[in-house]
C-alpha cells in the first residue's frame, strides 16, 4: 500500500475541492492505483496558510508518505520548509522560480517539481485580449493580493505592455475577498461619468495569493 499526502487550500466542503480530489483519484484509478486497494491518500483541508500547512505536513510525513501533493503556493512552502528528501509535486503555483521553489522551469532541482499556471510575461496576452472584447478600451485595472510578493512582477509586466494598447495600467491592490467589491465600485467611479470607457480583469484570489 503506497501513500500520497496532500495539501489542499479550501476548505473541503467547497465544490472546487471535491472537483480536485475527484479528477485526481479518477486519473489515478486510470494508471492502476486504487485508492483504498494499493494506495491511500491523505488529504488536509484548508491549508491557506504556510504555519498551518507547515504543521499539516509534519503530521502527513509520520505517515511515511511516498511523495506529497501540493495545491498552491502556501501548501508548497511548507512542504519544502518540512523535508527536503520526499518528492513533491506541485500545482496551481505561480513564479515557482521567482519564490524559489525550483532552480529553473527545465531544471527544477532538489525534491519539488510540479505545474506553473500563471508568469508574467501573460500582462501583454491580457490586455490584448481586453482590447480585442473592448476595442475602446482605454483603463485596465489588475485585481491582486497586496500581501503576495510575486504579484509585483505581474503589475510591471502590465504596466509595461500597456502603452502599445493605448491603455492606463491600474493597479488595485486587495487584502481579502471582503475588499474585493468596495474596490470595484472605486474602480467604476474612475474618470466620471462622462469619462473614458473601462474595463477590469481581475485575477483568481488564489492564483495569486495561493
Amino acid at each position: 500500500m503506497r501513500r500520497i499526502g496532500v495539501l489542499m487550500p479550501e476548505s473541503e466542503d467547497k465544490p472546487e475541492s471535491q472537483a480536485r480530489a475527484v479528477a485526481f483519484e479518477r486519473r489515478l484509478q486510470e494508471l492502476g492505483w486504487i485508492p483504498g486497494r494499493n494506495l491511500q491518500i491523505d488529504y488536509r483541508w484548508g491549508m491557506g496558510e504556510v504555519e498551518k500547512a507547515r504543521a499539516a505536513t509534519a503530521d502527513l510525513l509520520k505517515l511515511t508518505p511516498s511523495m506529497l501533493i501540493a495545491v498552491a503556493s502556501p501548501a508548497t512552502a511548507a512542504m519544502q520548509r518540512t523535508t527536503r528528501t520526499v518528492p513533491i509535486v506541485f500545482v496551481a503555483v505561480s513564479e515557482p522560480v521567482t519564490q524559489g521553489f525550483v532552480a529553473s522551469l527545465a531544471h527544477p532541482g532538489g525534491n519539488l517539481t510540479g505545474f506553473t499556471h500563471l508568469e508574467p510575461t501573460l500582462g501583454a496576452k491580457w490586455l490584448d485580449l481586453l482590447k480585442e472584447i473592448a476595442p475602446n478600451l482605454s483603463r485596465a485595472a489588475l485585481m491582486f493580493n497586496a500581501a503576495t510578493p510575486q504579484a509585483a512582477l505581474f503589475l510591471r509586466s502590465v504596466e509595461a505592455a500597456a502603452p502599445q494598447f493605448a491603455v492606463k495600467a491600474v493597479a488595485a491592490p486587495v487584502h481579502g475577498l471582503e475588499e474585493v467589491e468596495a474596490v470595484i465600485t472605486r474602480l467604476a467611479t474612475l474618470g466620471g461619468p462622462a469619462g473614458p470607457s473601462h474595463q477590469y480583469f481581475l485575477l483568481p484570489r488564489r492564483a495569486l495569493v495561493l
